[in-house]
């Protein structure tokens, strides 16, 4: 009898230990269901000229995203745009090499994803798996994202992991970005041109500068005197890099980009294209308001220019309003400040973040490369047109997205692998569609040149990596003893300054096809980006997802028309499917499109194949009406929690322990 009972209190530990994992997951985790309205107004008018902005449900910027670690976020887009459309995450990342199981099918860009077409809608699912920390989101297709569709995101740690600071009294999102006064329609039929000016205002959260006469409202953050406050800064904008300060106050470094720092207490900070930072700050000054300052890099704009993006910090109980001159900072030509700041900036090895175990657990002190990417940015002169490149290869958007042919027909007749060179540039400058091969779970070394005049920012989809080394003149492999090896910041956007280098350590453990390009958007959308094909031979599901089973299909691979009536062969065709944008739908950043001239037939894709089935829950012609009223819930709400959550997950948690207790009864 005792030994039937030491046996049935090992099954109960055994049954505990497999489920407790699973149970903890169900219990943390939380499904999020969005609607947005994609539309642009013409009445806002954040730079007082007319021009239309891009909103999402009228806001501008768009709703804040406010996810827990291991959420299930579900953002249902109704493009009522006159252009294509597609919104990129910066959270779909792989974090500090722990396998994910996430999917490059929800990246949101042209070599991933067929666009939204104008009048349609399509749901995005992503997860916000083993993150943390502050991002946003915006449009990646078409140059939109110059007139606006951008957001907050919010990752928190999930209850039981400690934030390596007290809990401060509010949280701001502060998304600062450059902007055009002229329509980014305007700018964008221009940019085949080299002469085309560069953002001439800065916006915080949208508005334009305090006490400027041109500028129609401006933003302030109110706090109370005594207490700390966690801002979370994104450089949203396109071209300009600038430095954040605020008048009499000190900032304390705390998170970039999912990774939690070694806190550092900073007068200024510099915040690249595509950057976010999180800093603490406390209102420890006599009651009064301050200014808060963003101003660009690597220009001459003084105080009362456009281009200098002015905030209020008021206290409640203040009754002065800001007053001297704006706060100084450094010489926004010295470069070497720049560098040393981000130096500085390294990773807390003994903190949890995602996980309780401490982030340092995975690190790159002693890991071995597999292999070396060297990557060129520079501009030329291309068929005529003026384009930048990577390695003299500058990107041709293909019609079918890459991962598409990837998956239905192995990349025949869109893409070659391979077919330039990852460490070395062309003799000619070309247009050519550039994929590169990365080794499956191999580390890999990722060397980005900057041969351009402004300081440049890469940004890599699907992870995140350690930025290593930062460096000016020529890189060579004896820069490698310049390297921090010890506790790089992980991270997923890096600036090259000009004339200099940037060097990363990634782990490709995320299968999928993944985006390397600039986050200057005349860069990127005149061709400074790439691809990366991370490849598992594989096909758990667990290490990369299927396609969803609402997958938009375009170029080669959108389904044929149904046949004519059997009943009535005179009766004329149906239609297409609905969701199913035309070939044209696919271009993105190129100004035009390759010829694919050995693309497979349409008979390479078969509808009826059980691997994957052609959106099958599309909306019919008459289930989106862009004039109809949203139903969606609350778009600022809070908190993640203030959805209701799907009740699957836990579900199948009840069932399971069910039937693990069931199986010990039996036995």
């Amino acid at each position: 009898m005792a030994a039937g009972s030491a046996g049935d209190r090992l099954k109960l530990v055994t049954c505990a230990i497999v489920l407790l994992p699973f149970l903890v997951t169900i219990a943390s985790s939380a499904d999020i269901f969005l609607d947005w309205h994609v539309s642009t107004d013409i009445n806002l008018k954040p730079v007082s000229t007319d021009q239309p902005v891009i909103t999402i449900n009228g806001m501008f910027p768009g709703p804040l995203i406010n996810a827990t670690t291991n959420d299930v976020v579900h953002v249902n887009v109704f493009n009522d745009l006159d252009d294509p459309l597609l919104f990129t995450w910066y959270i779909i990342c792989c974090r500090n090499g722990i396998q994910q199981r996430l999917d490059s099918w929800e990246d949101g860009v042209s070599g991933t994803n067929c666009p939204i077409q104008p009048g349609r809608n399509w749901t995005y699912e992503f997860q916000t798996k083993d993150q943390i920390g502050t991002f946003f989101y915006f449009p990646s297709i078409n140059f939109l994202k110059a007139g606006g569709g951008f957001g907050p995101i919010r990752v928190n740690n999930r209850p039981v992991i400690s934030v390596p600071f007290p809990k401060p009294e509010a949280e701001f999102d502060f998304l600062i970005g450059d902007w055009h006064s002229s329509s980014y329609k305007d700018i964008r039929s221009r940019l085949d041109a080299s002469d085309v000016l560069p953002p001439d205002w800065m916006l915080i959260n949208g508005k334009g500068p305090y006490m400027n006469n041109l500028s129609l409202s401006y933003e302030t953050f109110n706090v109370t005197q005594g207490k700390t406050y966690l801002l979370r800064i994104s450089n949203v904008g396109t071209a300009w890099s600038f430095n954040f300060r605020i008048q009499n106050h000190q900032m304390v470094l705390a998170e970039t980009e999912g990774s939690y720092v070694n806190q550092i207490e900073l007068e200024s900070l510099d915040v690249h294209v595509g950057q976010s930072y999180s800093v603490l700050v406390t209102a420890n000054q006599s009651a009064a308001d301050y200014y808060i300052v963003a101003s660009p890099k690597m220009s001459n704009a003084t105080n009362n220019n456009t281009l200098v993006g002015v905030a209020v910090l008021h206290y409640d109980n203040s009754t002065t309003p800001a007053t001297g001159s704006l706060p100084s900072g450094p010489d926004p030509f010295d470069l070497q400040f720049s560098i040393n700041q981000a130096k500085s900036i390294r990773w807390n090895l003994t903190t949890g973040a995602a996980r309780p175990n401490p982030q340092g657990t995975f690190n790159v002190k002693n890991v071995a490369i597999s292999e070396t990417f060297i990557f060129q940015a520079s501009t030329a002169v291309v068929d005529g047109l003026y384009r930048y490149t990577v390695n003299n290869v500058s990107y041709l958007t293909p019609n079918t997205p890459l991962k598409l042919a990837d998956y239905f027909s192995n990349g025949t007749g869109v893409y070659e692998l391979d077919a330039y060179s990852k460490n070395s540039s062309n003799v000619n400058a070309v247009r050519g569609v550039f994929v590169a091969s990365a080794l499956h779970k191999g580390w890999t070394e990722i060397v980005l040149k900057n041969n351009l005049d402004i300081i440049d920012t890469w940004h890599l989809d699907g992870y995140s990596f350690f930025v290593v080394g930062i460096g000016e003149g020529e890189w060579n492999p004896e820069s490698r003893s310049s390297y921090n090896l010890n506790d790089p910041v992980a991270r997923s956007t890096v600036q090259v300054y000009p004339g200099g280098w940037s060097a990363v350590y990634v782990y490709p453990d995320n299968p999928g096809m993944w985006n390397l390009r600039s986050q200057n958007l005349q860069s990127w959308y005149l061709g400074e980006e790439l691809y990366v094909r991370v490849y598992d031979a594989d096909p758990n599901p667990a290490k990369e997802k299927p396609p969803p089973q609402n997958l938009l299909l375009c170029g080669f691979f959108q389904p044929s028309p149904p046949p004519l009536n059997e009943h009535n062969p005179n009766a004329p065709s149906v239609s297409p499917a609905p969701n199913s944008p035309s070939s044209k739908a696919c271009k993105q950043n190129a100004p035009s499109v390759s010829p694919e001239p050995n693309a497979p037939s349409p008979k390479a894709y078969n509808p009826n194949s059980p691997s994957v089935s052609p959106a099958p829950n599309a909306p019919s012609p008459e289930a989106y009406n862009p004039n109809s009223p949203s139903v969606s819930p609350a778009p600022n709400a809070p908190s993640s929690k203030a959805y209701n959550p799907h009740r699957t997950r836990s579900l199948i948690a009840v069932i399971t322990t069910a039937l693990c207790f069931l199986y010990i009864g039996l036995h």
